[in-house]
């Protein structure tokens, strides 16, 4: 989870977990083993790897601006200083074990967790905040595309830039740790929390989240990578017992943390879930035997929020501290070396992991030093950002760019396009300093003398309800600090119809029945904070809770009673039915027959603590695209979702602009590519399915969402875009695509060998068209023949390297890209280690993993 969500005034506390179980001791000398890290191993007839074995993408190809203030925390970490040696012998007991877990914030700035200081000995607090996409407290920050976006970009010099600002920012808004970048793969088209990680594909996640990490560190903010590990779905996230064969396990899931750590990320945060049935928080093999041992991790592993179940176990796993309290960690810890049951020297080596840490980024000190927000270049780098991710995928009979008369007669559509769609929910929430709606700035740009007409197409927030008896206005009720408020009235529904009533208020929540059934009930867990970065808050930012059932004809019996609480609070209640919905969408198909074009904005709602339960957009969105594209055929569908949708409509369609969560520059960004005056630039991180069976997690529940609490990852080391191939499935969209304005073509491939051990692909690419465009040319590997005979399973075709290319019309470049050892490997079961792929292999270059393009054999054999 990560979070310490705001709380919702009408929700219960958080319960507490059960009773601390009796722990065993903890060997010292198993301890004190698991402590020095070593680098990692390779087979004798491998070559020596580099840990990131990412695709040769040159910083220089996109360079970074130079944002903030000093660098800090840069280096790899060094030998404890003499001053942690000193703090930990000055260190007692009681302050020790005060250091390894969160405790409540007196000064709270609205951050997801807090450990205290140790005053005495001048040790400060220390500050966690999310921030996946921007960082999250109740003061405002640069709200930043979703990183599913950033990573369309297919840029790691642009995710160095993005993580410096939330760097700057984490460090300018009083944070110390941030609690990202999410490194877990793409696997699931369900999973709640795609939006707020990179990818399907193990090499692109680990090259963009290594540079990340590079960027927020560079600015002084320590990097928690996360959730360590296999934590690729939300559904039972907390109990699931996930499943993955040893080569599945490093070829996938761990070659993005294992960049992290190379890249000297600081700490590392445990996941939820169970692997191989042992909670991840308390699992050595990931925590040691992986993380320290084979990895050489030096940093501090924290757990995911209320993810510890065990003091001892997960003491001796390598856990050092427990967030965001101390039930494990706390008083049960302090007891437990007291009566002997654990060993102090267990407890010293996660103070020195955790101090050493602090040392190194300067977070011992007093008065740590702070940046001053730079709000205007992280508005610049948003922009960047959003422009770069915007990937069209569908573009018909000229429909984009918007030039002429389309730019001069428009219908606009969907209730996204007035409302701005920033950020999805949960730990990637920020308040954004401004957010400007797609409507405004379509309206500025196509000028004074342009027609663009508005209609909402479907109600997100409801109108208010009909006349009720006896007579009372619901739309804004006042209820002053201290008082309840209360009303029984007759609503009547003239037919039988589906109803959708929405409460929102600024207080406790008011509670609403209808004939006896209350329609706003408290949720159990997460689910009653998190519910989404659009749907849980109204345009005036009263909170939002909605519910729909169908009504008979007749009256119905409605009571409402409200609570000012200690402040006082404005409450309102509304309503949309099938009649409003109706008459929703005719207002729409009349925009659109009376426009030359129509843009039309739909959204899906995702956020963590709860997995999508269809990829279809949710609510009658499919409905209204039908009918809008069916009164004019120039629509472009600008798709403001968290991951994969399946579009039944797309036929009908002139253009698809898919723009994810765009952050705060979203509307300029959504803008600028329609108009052309940007080039789309982004390109797909995740494979679209054509339908709801044709994934690789589609009708298999062993895969998804896991059977009697047990998942098991059966596509082994074909995971998103390596499934549709090996199974012969076409996507909607393969891995990699995305249009531009113009068009490339690819000539002259030839392979060498390259230095450090590798490859090195050559070609070039020309911009045959007549704009200057962006394109994201991609090199996939064939198998091993060699491994092929040993039996080790290897991908039809594997990402190997890319390069975003932005080119001048009539523009050609020669481009090489290097391809590393450790692609050309695989990890090999029999030896448990990595192992060179040698023999004759194919390598191609194309623009997306389903593009023919141009292939050469080249011979593979080891130095």
């Amino acid at each position: 989870m990560s979070d310490e969500p705001s709380p919702d005034p009408a929700a219960p506390a958080v319960p507490a977990d059960p009773a601390v179980p009796a722990v065993p001791p903890v060997p010292a000398s198993a301890a004190a083993a698991r402590s020095r890290g070593r680098g990692p191993r390779f087979s004798r007839r491998a070559l020596l790897l580099a840990l990131t074995g990412g695709a040769a993408l040159a910083a220089a190809a996109s360079p970074v601006a130079a944002v903030g203030t000093r660098p800090r925390g840069t280096t790899p970490l060094a030998p404890p200083a003499g001053r942690v040696d000193d703090l930990l012998a000055r260190l007692t007991l009681d302050e020790k074990v005060s250091l390894l877990h969160g405790a409540a914030d007196p000064a709270s700035l609205g951050q997801a967790g807090h450990v205290p200081g140790v005053p005495r000995l001048g040790i400060p607090p220390l500050r966690l905040a999310d921030g996946p996409a921007g960082i999250r407290v109740r003061r405002t920050a640069t709200a930043l595309p979703a990183p599913v976006m950033l990573a369309a970009a297919f840029d790691p010099g642009l995710a160095r830039a993005y993580g410096r600002v939330i760097g700057l920012e984490g460090r300018a808004l009083g944070q110390d740790v941030l609690l990202s970048p999410m490194a877990n793969l793409i696997r699931t088209p369900y999973a709640g929390r795609n939006f707020e990680t990179f990818s399907e594909d193990p090499l692109l996640t680990a090259d963009l989240v290594a540079e990340e990490i590079r960027g927020i560190q560079a600015e002084g903010l320590v990097a928690t990578v996360k959730h360590f590990a296999l934590n690729n779905q939300e559904r039972d996230r907390t109990s699931v017992d996930v499943r993955a064969g040893e080569q599945t396990l490093h070829e996938t899931e761990l070659r993005a943390f294992e960049a992290a750590v190379a890249a000297g990320a600081g700490a590392v945060m445990a996941a939820y879930n169970k692997v191989d049935g042992v909670h991840a928080a308390e699992n050595a093999t990931l925590l040691t035997a992986i993380l320290r041992d084979r990895w050489g991790f030096d940093g501090w592993v924290m757990s995911d929020w209320d993810a510890v179940h065990t003091t001892g176990p997960a003491l001796a796993a390598g856990l050092d501290m427990e967030m965001p309290g101390g039930r494990r960690y706390g008083a049960a810890l302090r007891d437990a070396v007291r009566a002997g049951r654990i060993a102090e020297s267990a407890v010293d080596r996660a103070v020195r992991r955790i101090l050493s840490v602090r040392e190194r980024f300067g977070l011992l000190d007093e008065t740590p030093s702070r940046p001053a927000r730079d709000a205007a270049s992280g508005a610049r780098l948003a922009l960047r950002v959003a422009t770069a991710g915007a990937t069209l995928l569908r573009n018909t009979r000229g429909t984009l760019p918007l030039t002429a008369r389309a730019a001069r007669s428009l219908a606009v559509v969907g209730p996204t396009a007035a409302v701005p769609f920033v950020s999805g929910g949960g730990s990637a929430h920020v308040v954004p300093d401004a957010a400007t709606g797609p409507l405004d700035a379509i309206r500025a740009r196509a000028g004074e003398d342009a027609s663009v007409t508005y209609a909402v197409g479907e109600d997100l927030f409801g109108r208010p309800l009909p006349p009720l008896s006896p007579a009372v206005d619901l739309e804004g009720v006042d209820v002053a600090a201290g008082a309840t408020w209360t009303r029984t009235v007759t609503l009547t529904a003239s037919d039988p119809d589906e109803w959708t009533f929405l409460v929102h208020y600024g207080g406790p929540r008011p509670t609403v029945t209808l004939d006896g059934t209350e329609l706003f009930p408290v949720r159990q867990g997460i689910a009653e904070y998190f519910v989404g970065g659009l749907l849980g808050r109204a345009p005036d930012g009263l909170h939002v809770r909605r519910t729909t059932l169908r009504l008979a004809a007749g009256p119905h019996k409605l009571t409402v009673t409200a609570r000012g609480g200690p402040a006082g609070q404005r409450f309102r209640l509304r309503a949309v039915t099938g009649a409003t919905r109706a008459a929703d969408v005719a207002d729409a198909v009349r925009a659109a027959r009376a426009a030359h074009s129509v843009v039309l904005f739909a959204y899906e709602d995702a956020t963590e603590g709860q997995d999508r339960a269809t990829l279809a957009l949710p609510g009658h969105q499919e409905a209204l695209i039908e009918a809008v594209t069916a009164a004019n055929a120039r629509t472009t569908v600008v798709l403001n979702t968290s991951s994969a949708v399946t579009m039944p409509w797309l036929e009908r369609t002139g253009a698809v602009l898919q723009m994810y969560y765009p952050g705060q520059e979203g509307a300029a960004a959504t803008t600028a590519v329609l108009f052309g005056d940007a080039d789309p630039g982004g390109r797909l991180t995740q494979t679209f399915p054509a339908a709801e069976d044709r994934h690789p997690t589609a009708g298999n529940p062993r895969r998804y969402p896991g059977v009697d609490g047990v998942e098991e990852y059966g596509e082994g080391v074909h995971v998103g875009h390596r499934w549709y191939e090996a199974q012969g499935v076409t996507p909607l969209f393969p891995f990699g695509h995305g249009l531009s304005y113009t068009t490339f073509r690819y000539e002259d491939l030839t392979v060498a060998p390259g230095a450090p051990e590798g490859l090195d692909v050559t070609f070039s690419v020309r911009n045959t068209g007549r704009r200057d465009g962006v394109e994201v040319a991609q090199v996939y590997l064939g198998p091993s023949p060699d491994l092929t005979a040993l039996g080790v399973d290897q991908p039809v075709s594997a990402l190997a390297g890319y390069r975003r290319l932005e080119l001048a019309a009539g523009e050609q470049r020669r481009v090489t890209v290097h391809v590393t050892a450790r692609t050309l490997s695989s990890w090999d079961t029999a030896r448990h280690d990595w192992l060179l792929g040698t023999g004759r292999r194919t390598v191609r270059v194309g623009a997306s993993s389903a593009d023919p393009g141009l292939t050469v054999g080249v011979e593979v054999r080891p130095s």
